[in-house]
């Protein structure tokens, strides 16, 4: 520091005062430029060859690519002088190489060390069995969801602040350690998961630990390059996290509904109002345990339950427990899967799902029920077919078991015009191909 603002203060006096002493052809400023150049260049090269701590080779660094060709050389009253003199770096390119190798494995170290404390005590946290915090009314885990972060960011900036070039290579080598420690995070979670479910406050950290995932995803979207290989390392590792996350707190629901859907088939469709109104109000129930859950993992979540109530209701259509001989008969048991559909939907909008691909699924059934027509009968499966591209002949064979009235022929036909018509396109998300039909 002092010879910086020796140099700079005394070459502003040889800039304003001194140099018009002098003839032109005498170059007064470059030998004064050139003489202080080369004692500060032969004392930074001294230090930089001495033992230094990780402090003081950051300290170096930033008067090598920072300070010195930054702050001093391109100060106003000196800049237009210094651009003709070409005084060159404080450092040999091969020393100053040198540290910033030194640097960057010592930032790295750092780094990684801390992120593994932090995962250290996260773990210590669950152990103890305390509700987590919340923020804006969402269960959250400052330490991991925030710290781990803040550890790579500032990391970054610090060496950002050296060098952009500096930054930029510490940022990489830093989103390489993200993975390595959120397969750790991932096998510590899988680990409290299993072992821990007697908690008292088991389902909060779950959640907590589902909400943390948010922060990484947003992280890794906005400063990793789309075809970087960690970066989808990284999304798969949270993908696990959260689906897994997921089917813990979706199994006591899951559980209490398959018993009510079994109701469809054993009352042949009568009262199918309230058993839909009883498993409406079951679902609401869980459903409010999951307001803690940040918005777009609440939205997760309930479209994760809207796919499983529309998928088990078509379970109970091709369970071929039902056939109906009478148009009228066939009449009723549409109407019934309409007004269901119309309540499911209704219900699972209401509290905030977005899957709308799911909604004309069971209409579209009820239509093919209630049709009597081969032709419009046609239709309808070749419309269905084209909105949910991963339904079979198996499926359909099944489900038209309800028609009883259905010659063989007229059977064999509606299945030959399914394959004709489903696209061969994979559907946005399986509803059909997760069924299968006994």
């Amino acid at each position: 520091l002092h010879m910086g603002k020796t140099m700079k203060e005394d070459l502003t006096v040889v800039a304003k005062y001194i140099k018009q002493l002098y003839p032109p052809e005498f170059n007064v400023f470059s030998i004064y430029a050139e003489l202080y150049h080369n004692y500060f260049a032969s004392q930074a090269k001294k230090n930089a060859e001495s033992h230094l701590e990780d402090k003081d080779i950051y300290l170096l660094l930033s008067w090598v690519h920072n300070f010195y060709p930054k702050e001093m050389r391109k100060d106003h009253a000196l800049a237009m002088e210094l651009d003709k003199v070409k005084l060159g770096s404080l450092l040999p390119s091969s020393l100053s190489e040198e540290l910033e190798k030194k640097y960057l494995e010592s930032e790295e170290v750092i780094v990684k060390t801390s992120l593994s404390r932090c995962l250290d005590k996260e773990i210590q946290r669950w152990k103890e069995d305390k509700e987590p915090e919340k923020l804006n009314g969402h269960f959250q885990s400052e330490l991991l969801g925030i710290f781990v972060i803040q550890s790579i960011y500032s990391g970054q900036k610090r060496a950002e602040d050296i060098s952009k070039a500096m930054g930029e290579e510490l940022s990489r080598r830093l989103l390489k350690e993200l993975p390595a420690f959120l397969r750790s995070y991932r096998d510590a979670f899988e680990d409290f998961k299993e072992k821990s479910k007697k908690h008292t406050y088991y389902k909060p950290i779950l959640i907590a630990n589902i909400n943390n995932c948010w922060n990484f995803r947003e992280y890794t979207e906005k400063y990793m390059a789309e075809k970087d290989d960690s970066k989808t390392d990284i999304l798969s590792t949270l993908a696990d996290i959260e689906n897994s996350g997921f089917d813990v707190l979706l199994q006591q629901l899951f559980a209490q509904l398959k018993p009510m859907y079994k109701k469809f088939t054993e009352n042949k469709w009568d009262s199918s109002s309230e058993i839909m109104n009883e498993i409406i109000k079951t679902t609401s129930k869980h459903i409010s345990d999951f307001q803690t859950l940040k918005d777009p993992f609440y939205h997760a979540i309930v479209e994760k339950i809207h796919a499983r109530l529309v998928k088990e209701y078509i379970v109970r259509l091709l369970k071929r427990k039902v056939s109906l001989k009478t148009p009228a008969q066939q009449q009723t048991l549409a109407q019934h899967i309409s007004k269901n559909a119309a309540d499911l939907e209704a219900f699972c909008t209401s509290n905030g799902s977005q899957a709308t691909w799911l909604n004309s699924a069971l209409p579209k059934l009820a239509e093919i029920i209630r049709l009597q027509d081969l032709g419009a009968i046609k239709i309808e499966v070749a419309t269905l077919a084209t909105s949910y591209p991963d339904i079979r002949k198996r499926h359909l064979e099944a489900f038209l078991h309800i028609k009883a009235n259905l010659s063989r022929s007229e059977l064999k036909s509606i299945l030959g015009y399914l394959a004709d018509s489903t696209a061969s396109t994979q559907p946005r998300a399986p509803l059909f191909s997760n069924i299968n039909v006994s």
